[in-house]
């Protein structure tokens, strides 16, 4: 993108040796320099398993790659494997149903990211900035675990996606068509349970094995893939508008001129000249230059794969990260998120567990308190309610009917069990863009089980950037937990006066219930009037008095053991002891709201 740093990989003795796309790229480099509206940037995520060939479907697929392309991590070269996210592109002009559109070229860029399971925090990273997702399938092995994990963080973060089957190579030539057949059977018959239903399955051979020499031939079916995302790609809606939050995924010095972030444009936009604040490391800088894939640009749109070079600053001191417009991310202890269970995580989500929570490029051990809308589920709006009142859960429930997940922007379905929302609260604080998509995990699952380890995505409504938010915020949330507790009427003082026990222990202090309203199991309703002694009693005030029966039995002693011969039947709603005693039960029942500092009950 800068320098030398970025070479094309376009040559007749590249991995891209189809001749369509070495005619594209021909086409493409004729025209020189296009100009930045001319060029629509279009992310695609490849996702799949582990060896299940991403990397080199990518490869086949590119002729530009950057600075973090291609497993350029040492230990990605070491071990074979991607252990992070890689990006690379290749442009094709407008395909025709997108001529009207302004756009001269579509440019591609893939975000090739990991697969194995304990890099899943960098795969929900890298997710949240695609527009189209290909899942890349074995075929000899189909769908695994991972790539089940990885289908699921694609149906949370984008609407679209092609399954690129891959390793057919791998069949009998005699027998390839049959297994092609029988293997994107067993694939779709899955996806109807997915946003995904109905999804194109493409097979390739990303990069075949020649056992007469000892490099590579032709890719197998990169043409038609090709052909289908032309097919496929659309403009996304995107904005200019709002602040500048830029996802960087790597970071180098130039000598002479400064340092150099490449990332994507997630909101607003960015100019040379402007000055963007690196949150993280308390600094803000002034943008010097931009590349779009060697291309020298003056602005960069929400969406964009871009490079920026900025005054200089030490590269190793970040990472992965966020930038933005100075002010812009706030630094946050804590977060209120309407949330979405994943129907296939079958682990319980309680309240009060600890979960990884994937927020930005960031993962991050979190405390969840889960809680429930008692209005209407649909209520789709971006700011949390501070006036409403919510239900405690003890623990999240599935609130999907069937299969498919629901996208945070997308999701429209009423549940069957209403809006549901949860409290985190972070480790350590995090920076957060204002209604970022979160994505909870359990990821001390053991790697090898058969376990869906997505637990619960949503998005952020509100976030607490006060260390002592318990004191300041949580008091003005409305969480409730219904509360309940049984006594007895120990004796009738006069006909609206009672003396009940059991309610409360000897320490309980009384004078905090004064005021509540308690039901006989005989239905009559009362008040609590105060205690009754130092042993736990109190007197109940009943405004509308007894009942006759009720007061008959308990002026005849119906609480104490029948004589011999009595005929008196106890009154309905009183209930009798193994020891042949009737009694006549008290009923509180209260609400308190679980972050009230003063801890009061409310009828």
């Amino acid at each position: 993108m800068f320098g030398d740093r970025r070479k094309p990989r376009g040559s007749k003795n590249n991995v891209i040796k189809n001749g369509y796309l070495l005619k594209v790229w021909l086409i493409m480099a004729a025209k020189g320099s296009p100009e930045r509206s001319k060029v629509l940037n279009f992310n695609i995520g490849v996702l799949g398993h582990v060896d299940s060939g991403k990397t080199s479907l990518a490869k086949a697929l590119s002729s530009v790659a950057s600075t973090a392309a291609f497993d350029k991590h040492p230990q990605s070269q070491e071990r074979g494997i991607t252990l992070d996210l890689g990006f690379s592109s290749f442009s094709i002009p407008i395909p025709e149903h997108l001529k009207d559109s302004g756009y001269d070229s579509v440019q591609f860029t893939l975000v090739d990211c990991p697969g194995h399971a304990s890099l899943i925090r960098t795969i929900i990273g890298g997710a949240q900035i695609i527009d189209l997702m290909i899942l890349v399938v074995d075929a000899i092995k189909g769908i695994q675990t991972q790539t089940a994990e990885c289908l699921i963080i694609g149906e949370i973060t984008c609407d679209h996606m092609i399954v690129a089957l891959n390793k057919i190579d791998l069949f009998e030539s005699s027998k390839r068509d049959a297994q092609i057949s029988k293997i994107s059977k067993r694939i779709s018959k899955t996806l109807e349970a997915t946003r995904f239903n109905g999804a194109l399955i493409v097979p390739v051979a990303a990069a075949k094995p020649s056992e007469a020499t000892d490099g590579q031939v032709d890719p197998i079916g990169i043409e038609k893939l090709i052909q289908v995302l032309s097919e496929s790609v659309f403009v996304p809606n995107r904005s200019a508008e709002g602040p500048l939050i830029y996802s960087v995924d790597h970071c180098f010095p130039i000598r002479g001129q400064g340092t150099v972030m490449t990332g994507t444009v997630l909101n607003g936009s960015v100019h040379v000249n402007d000055n963007v604040e690196i949150p993280s490391l308390k600094l803000t800088k002034k943008v010097k230059s931009m590349q779009m894939f060697h291309q020298p640009v003056e602005r960069a749109i929400q969406g964009d794969r871009v490079g920026i070079c900025v005054t200089q600053f030490d590269p190793k001191s970040i990472e992965r990260c966020l930038v933005c417009s100075p002010g812009a991310l706030p630094t946050i202890f804590a977060g209120l998120f309407k949330v979405t269970k994943v129907r296939y995580h079958k682990l319980s989500c309680l309240t009060g567990s600890k979960l990884h929570v994937t927020i930005g490029h960031e993962t991050i051990m979190a405390k969840t308190t889960f809680f429930g809308s008692t209005d209407s589920p649909s209520d789709a709006s971006p700011s949390f309610n501070y006036g409403q009142e919510y239900s405690y859960q003890e623990e999240l429930e599935s609130n999907q009917e069937d299969g498919a997940v629901q996208s945070p922007a997308t999701a429209s379905k009423p549940s069957s069990v209403g809006g549901q929302y949860a409290l985190v609260e972070f480790e350590r604080p995090v920076i957060a863009a204002p209604h970022c998509v979160a994505i909870a995990s359990k990821l001390d699952v053991d790697l090898h089980s058969n376990i869906c380890r997505l637990a619960f995505y949503g998005n952020l409504l509100e976030h607490f950037t006060d260390k002592d938010y318990q004191q300041t915020i949580l008091p003005r949330l409305r969480v409730f937990k219904i509360k309940s507790r049984e006594g007895v009427v120990e004796r009738m003082q006069d006909e609206k006066t009672l003396i009940g026990k059991g309610l409360f222990k000897r320490e309980t202090k009384i004078q905090s219930f004064i005021g509540l309203q308690v039901t006989l199991s005989t239905g009559e309703e009362g008040m609590i009037e105060g205690a009754f002694g130092t042993t736990g009693k109190f007197r109940l005030n009943m405004p509308d008095g007894l009942k006759d029966e009720t007061k008959l039995h308990l002026k005849t002693g119906g609480d104490k053991k029948k004589g011999k011969g009595s005929t008196e039947p106890p009154p309905s709603g009183a209930s009798s002891t193994e020891s042949g005693l009737s009694t006549v039960k008290i009923y509180l029942k209260f609400k308190r709201y679980i972050f009230d500092t003063e801890k009061k009950m409310i009828q």
